[in-house]
């Protein structure tokens, strides 16, 4: 579908609000967006009161329901530290709570967003589900959210009869299925999923860095052993390999946008000597440093 972002005025919003009948959920603004890499973020076609920058981040006035349908990125706030979010992930943003959000420069992302208040949404977001120290939910690859993102985002793009009433109820639709994947989530699962994302950010950070898994493991108040586990049933390989995925990816990137030597960049990607990385590199790219570089 197209990209589309709307932001309502304050004469719009009072507008909307004197129109009946009032279901108690005022959309303030909406929003689909294709954030492509290597791009700063967010762009500048924001309000003044919207945009930020990742140093300072951001605190709003109102709610706002954020869907990250492909790619990834970090989300973090005064209540989560960072973790990374993937294609699937839904985060619920708070009136008042400091956060920031990017997508990662290597994939960036595609998102859709609402932010909506009224007192029948201050209602709904005061269930045991919606929390401003638990924001993040992993919903997956929904079609039925989406499907309700997009019919969202035409009602108010075309305006039609009984656009305000008719946009409120797909809000509250949309409420209830981040819901209802909340409840459905098994709380030890989601644990596991945290401590697992929480270290995996930090690998992300630290890459270049010749890590003590035990010690992040410990430092999360869990077993290396339970971690180890832990991170190859939510992510797929074990820790240890993902990392050398980090330094091999940005190897690969260096090989293929900088001039620098294979023996340069084995240094800077923290590998103990040239030999040790083309071997490594071939074997898990099927081609020597020189080779790839020259494709």
């Amino acid at each position: 579908m197209e990209l589309y972002r709307k932001y309502f005025s304050p004469q719009q919003l009072q507008q909307l609000v004197e129109s009946e009948p009032n279901w108690g959920v005022s959309i303030l603004n909406i929003g689909h967006n294709v954030h492509q890499a290597k791009r700063n973020y967010p762009d500048g076609n924001h309000p003044d009161g919207y945009c930020f920058n990742w140093e300072k981040g951001r605190v709003i006035h109102e709610f706002q329901l954020v869907y990250i349908s492909n790619g990834g990125g970090i989300f973090e706030s005064e209540h989560v530290p960072p973790t990374i979010v993937e294609a699937g992930t839904a985060f619920l943003l708070f009136p008042g709570v400091w956060h920031r959000y990017r997508p990662s420069q290597e994939t960036g992302w595609e998102e859709f967003w609402v932010g909506f208040g009224g007192h029948y949404s201050e209602y709904l977001m005061r269930q045991d589900c919606f929390k401003a120290d638990n924001p993040i939910i992993n919903i997956g690859f929904d079609a039925e959210l989406l499907n309700v993102f997009i019919r969202l985002i035409d009602t108010l793009k075309f305006e039609g009869i009984a656009f305000k009433q008719i946009s409120s109820c797909l809000v509250i639709q949309l409420l209830g299925l981040i819901y209802a994947s909340a409840l459905m989530a098994d709380n030890v699962r989601s644990r596991k999923e945290q401590i697992v994302h929480h270290i995996r950010y930090q690998l992300h950070e630290n890459w270049v860095e010749p890590l003590n898994m035990e010690k992040l493991a410990s430092q999360h108040h869990v077993s290396y052993v339970w971690f180890r586990k832990a991170f190859k049933e939510v992510i797929g390989i074990s820790p240890g390999q993902y990392h050398l995925k980090l330094k091999l990816d940005k190897a690969g990137q260096m090989l293929k946008e900088t001039t620098l030597s294979v023996s340069e960049i084995a240094y800077k990607t923290g590998f103990e000597s040239e030999f040790y990385f083309s071997r490594i590199f071939k074997k898990k790219t099927g081609a020597t440093p020189t080779a790839f570089r020259e494709s």
